[in-house]
């Protein structure tokens, strides 16, 4: 049996699926299975996945017909074998030594019922930034200004802490991870962040992460959520989280007009919380300011990655 179960929603994937799927074929240590959960897909996301299956038998194919990316993670869990179930969307890649790592990490801390990495973001080609690790403890404050995991296929944590939390909330396909995030927190499971690079995390403008708008109307579930547990969202965290969402805007390439809303509020929200890191603060500021003025390739060239 597989120490650790990689659960794979997909959704119309099969440009970067079989990219995906090759990452793991990399790993240094092979104590994995992959498990895809096809979410209706209409596009030979099916054919590629089964394609790999039948060359290895670590990755086995389901079907959960159209039901969003909360349930067929849901889903996938419930037929995972390992004690330890990391995720990975269907167009980003993992590091060669994340399986081994994770491995190391779960046996070397009983304690720990989570962890996540560092992710450099990529346009498919070329890589650019790397994201930062906030904490070494996630907590909830600081998830309710950024998100220091970044995508779920960041995240991985003990088969027990999924079952015992219930999942994720199958009604939500923006800030789902967020909101998931924020419930295990609030239920006193800890998650370590680890400060090396994991995964290679793809951007890309027609994914659902690129709705900017959807995210920030999701945001009131997530807060509801932090309410439960006592936490409470001020200007400080709206004004990071929208510093956040404005740097989200400019990788994806949104309209650049939406990226400078989302700073000028942030600005206006509370100065001290856009500008608590003063250079990301300053950069995005002045990304945001600049933006409209500029054709959309070089957008896309200084922006995206």
């Amino acid at each position: 049996m597989a120490r650790v179960s990689v659960i794979i929603p997909c959704l119309n994937a099969g440009k970067t699926l079989a990219q995906t799927l090759s990452s793991l074929q990399q790993q240094s240590d092979a104590d994995w299975e992959a498990i895809v959960v096809d979410d209706g897909s209409t596009d030979c996301t099916r054919m590629v996945a089964v394609g790999f299956a039948h060359g290895d038998p670590r990755i086995r194919v389901m079907v959960n017909q159209g039901n969003g990316p909360s349930d067929a993670r849901n889903f996938g869990a419930a037929c995972a074998q390992g004690d330890i179930i990391a995720y990975c969307d269907a167009d980003d890649l993992w590091m060669p030594q994340k399986v081994a790592r994770l491995i190391a990490t779960f046996d070397g801390a009983p304690e720990m019922a989570g962890c996540f990495g560092k992710v450099v973001f990529f346009d498919g080609q070329r890589e650019g930034t790397v994201s930062d690790i906030l904490r070494d403890e996630l907590d909830i404050p600081t998830l309710l200004g950024e998100n220091p995991v970044c995508t779920m296929s960041n995240l991985a944590l003990r088969r027990s802490v999924v079952e015992a939390s219930g999942g994720m909330d199958n009604r939500m396909v923006h800030n789902e991870d967020l909101e998931f995030l924020v419930r295990l927190v609030g239920l006193g499971f800890r998650i370590n962040g680890l400060r090396e690079v994991m995964v290679k995390y793809r951007t890309n403008p027609t994914g659902l992460s690129s709705n900017v708008k959807a995210m920030a109307q999701s945001r009131r579930q997530v807060l509801a959520t932090a309410a439960r547990f006592g936490h409470r969202s001020g200007p400080f965290c709206e004004a990071v989280h929208l510093r956040y969402l404005a740097r989200r805007a400019l990788r994806v390439d949104s309209p650049p007009l939406q990226a400078l809303g989302l700073g000028l509020r942030g600005v206006v929200t509370s100065p001290a919380g856009w500008f608590s890191a003063p250079r990301r603060g300053c950069l995005v500021l002045g990304a945001t300011l600049i933006a409209p003025l500029m054709p959309r390739a070089l957008r896309h060239t200084l922006f995206s990655r």
